[in-house]
């Protein structure tokens, strides 16, 4: 594979990754790289990134609505509010990454995010989304960054305001993903045609 945008069944260029599974055809077609807004939102993107550290996407995404069932559906108010018992309730759930160290940083994230204001966390990651002039479409896979200096910048104000378990390569993901960049590759029938 070349990591040029391929074809899929309906003849339609994808870039390669979003046709190596149903799950990733859904996901690229209709979510990755398009804007989301809201606190709620972002903190949700924010914990799956986390969790997909060191793991596939995929096993996220197959497990993405037992985060959502395990996690209050990822409201920031009502992590912040979980106990002792939620945690170990948490690291029983087999429809999760049951792993401590990230359950305990979500935790900790929602409730460190719990005293910020409302639309706090979604002006803060948009204030780090790059100026699209000037950024050319990415021609193959090779020409799309896993860090770039705002993912650094952006992890290093996430985690000097209290924020856990977030580096440069998960704010990049978090940045894709969100839509605060598009990293559909040139000939991507999901990038958008230019106005």
């Amino acid at each position: 594979m070349t990591g040029e945008a391929v074809a899929a069944a309906d003849g339609e260029l994808r870039c390669p990754w979003g046709l190596s599974t149903e799950d990733y055809l859904w996901y690229h077609d209709t979510e990755w790289g398009r804007p989301v807004r809201g606190d709620d939102a972002l903190f949700e993107r924010l914990c799956l990134e986390a969790f997909q550290s060191g793991l596939s996407w995929l096993t996220i995404l197959r497990r993405r609505e037992g985060f959502r069932s395990a996690f209050a559906r990822f409201s920031i108010p009502a992590v912040a509010a979980f106990t002792d018992a939620d945690r170990e309730r948490l690291l029983a759930d087999e429809g999760i990454i049951r792993n401590r160290a990230k359950v305990d940083a979500t935790m900790a994230n929602a409730r460190t995010l719990a005293g910020w204001r409302a639309g706090e966390l979604d002006e803060l990651i948009w204030s780090y989304a790059p100026d699209p002039v000037g950024r050319p479409a990415p021609k193959t896979l090779a020409d799309v960054p896993a860090v770039t200096t705002e993912s650094t910048a952006l992890a290093k104000e996430l985690k000097k305001r209290g924020l856990r378990f977030i580096g440069p390569t998960t704010a990049y993901a978090l940045m894709q993903a969100c839509g605060l960049v598009d990293d559909h590759l040139a000939d991507c029938v999901s990038r958008p045609t230019p106005a």
